[in-house]
């Protein structure tokens, strides 16, 4: 006969137990989100690196082949509610270290994103995020966003919603040669595992201090480990744009390099960044 004492010992095992296995789904559970949000290492890419920053692996590529051998119906045209890009190409720069610091931490500036389905706004956080801002502030100076386009898009397959750009080539695969701290990890905003509708971030390869130019704007909120820098807001006018591109949805994943592109032709035509004081924003 089992006494009260051992009942209660396995009654504790049994919960330990239970435990254990939720964090162990949890983890498993994060992973398979963090790896929606990558970007890629500024170093010459390997097979073996590719699948890491996808998520791509070999089961894709059986699907891939099986796939391909069974004859289907050509589908319909997805809605393309965005216009034709500009006339130019996307850049091809690359630096060999990060730029000089050469902002104003107590400034307020803001980043547009003109693009072929309309402007996006992005309220910059100079103060929370220093390096960020100054980087993203270079590489619009430097023209590096122009003509490229917003390479992929996620929504309701995953539970992430996001709209991520900032590869010229389009791969998400891209970067501008060197890397950039994190930063602002420990805002309140976004330590308790969720990024808000709104907030704009770097994506990077899910190594520490691995961002570089690709970065990703939640139009719903988004459970996501705090490992990606915040530092803007999409402003209301953008959000509207950012929403009409989630809308048409987005192409199936592309089996060499993991991304599902969005159904809208959003192409960055020009980029911008200006400096204004915190006195002009209040007086908006």
């Amino acid at each position: 006969m089992v006494s009260r004492d051992q009942r209660r010992r396995q009654l504790a095992r049994d919960k330990y137990e239970r435990q254990q296995r939720r964090r162990a789904d949890r983890r498993k559970h994060n992973r398979k989100l963090a790896a929606v949000i990558t970007a890629p290492l500024v170093v010459v890419i390997t097979a073996v690196a590719v699948v890491a920053v996808t998520g791509f692996g070999s089961d894709d590529d059986k699907k891939k082949d099986d796939a391909a051998a069974t004859p289907s119906a050509s589908p319909e045209k997805a809605h393309d509610p965005c216009g034709k890009p500009e006339k130019g190409k996307p850049s091809d720069k690359t630096w060999k270290k990060e730029p000089e610091a050469g902002i104003d931490e107590s400034a307020i500036y803001t980043m547009t994103l003109a693009t072929t389905c309309g402007d996006i706004g992005i309220e910059m956080d100079a103060a929370k995020a220093p390096h960020t801002v100054n980087n993203m502030r270079f590489l619009a100076d430097e023209g590096y966003f122009d003509h490229s386009p917003c390479h992929r898009l996620t929504g309701q397959e995953s539970g992430i919603f996001v709209l991520q750009c900032g590869d010229p080539g389009g791969t998400g695969q891209g970067g501008p040669g060197y890397t950039i701290p994190d930063e602002n990890l420990k805002d309140k905003a976004v330590k308790g595992g969720t990024y808000p509708a709104g907030t704009v971030a770097m994506a990077n390869t899910g190594q520490k201090d691995s961002g570089g130019s690709q970065f990703f704007l939640v139009y719903e909120d988004s459970p996501l480990p705090p490992n990606y820098t915040p530092f803007g807001q999409i402003t209301d006018e953008g959000m509207a744009t950012v929403k009409t591109i989630a809308e048409a949805g987005a192409q199936p994943q592309d089996p060499q390099t993991g991304n599902t592109a969005p159904n809208a032709t959003v192409v960055i035509d020009k980029a911008t960044v200006t400096e204004g004081t915190k006195e002009q924003e209040t007086d908006r």
